[in-house]
């Protein structure tokens, strides 16, 4: 049985979100967002919880890490709020013991223009790309699962980072909720959002019951990492990174076999 569940929340790919003052705690114009999340994370919990989990852990992953409001969340879950400073980041709690992964509120990598708000883990940075994609962290955080060998179920967020998703494993399911258009989103209604993320969380999670195999994701045997800073002081920096190599005024190159190294890379530099 497909008893314990990771899921990583996210905020700028929550339904109807356009705007950072939406994202970030103490702005006038985030409480409603932050419930929206909220209400996303929970219906993905209770469709896993009734397709059979019954041990879910949440990891805040956005901003301070406290957006979440744990007293709308379903019983039988945990809920892990602020930073582990761990290389681990968006997915810390994850290990071998989880037999399914979910991502809610991801959202589009820098240098797309699926989302309003598209970045790859901070504003410092104009690309990363892993072995040529363009890496969301929907790439980086589905890249730290598959090291310990678990499957990644489920995303939802803007359309960009869903058709990403599809990209690396057909079977993942998808909910997009939104799609950029220049500097604002076109989304679906709120409550939809919540019963489609709830209908297709329970599928998701019953099909990776009868089938983990259709989930899983295979990593490279060995990882390029390209970064582009914003600022050519910060690729002076990470170019002094053991293994790291400045390859021009705002750009970093960075290789290793094993992937542990690349979030430990991304930790100090990214």
């Amino acid at each position: 049985m497909l008893n314990r569940i990771f899921l990583s929340a996210d905020i700028e790919g929550t339904c109807g979100i356009a705007h950072w003052d939406e994202t970030e705690l103490n702005k006038p114009d985030y409480e409603p967002f932050r419930r929206q999340m909220t209400r996303e994370v929970a219906a993905a919990c209770e469709g896993a919880l009734a397709a059979g989990s019954e041990d879910i852990l949440i990891k805040d992953a956005h901003d301070s890490a406290r957006n979440l409001l744990p007293g709308e969340l379903p019983l039988g879950v945990q809920i892990f709020r602020g930073w582990g400073s761990d290389i681990h980041s968006m997915v810390s709690g994850l290990d071998a013991s989880f037999a399914g992964a979910i991502f809610t509120g991801y959202h589009a990598s820098s240098n797309t223009s699926d989302n309003p708000l598209s970045h790859t883990m901070n504003l410092g940075n104009t690309s990363v790309r892993i072995n040529g994609i363009q890496a969301s962290e929907l790439v980086i955080n589905a890249f730290a699962a598959a090291m310990y060998d678990v499957p990644v179920l489920m995303v939802t967020g803007d359309v960009g980072v869903c058709e990403q998703a599809r990209r690396l494993n057909p079977h993942i399911v998808t909910v997009p909720v939104s799609r950029g258009c220049g500097n604002g989103s076109i989304s679906i209604h709120p409550a939809e959002a919540v019963r489609r993320i709830r209908e297709a969380s329970e599928h998701a999670v019953r099909e990776g019951i009868a089938h983990p195999e259709h989930f899983a994701l295979a990593l490279p045997n060995k990882f390029d990492v390209e970064v582009e800073f914003v600022k050519h002081a910060h690729a002076r920096r990470a170019g002094f990174y053991p293994g790291a190599k400045q390859t021009g005024p705002r750009s970093v190159l960075f290789s290793s076999d094993a992937y542990y190294d690349v979030l430990r890379f991304f930790l100090f530099c990214l």
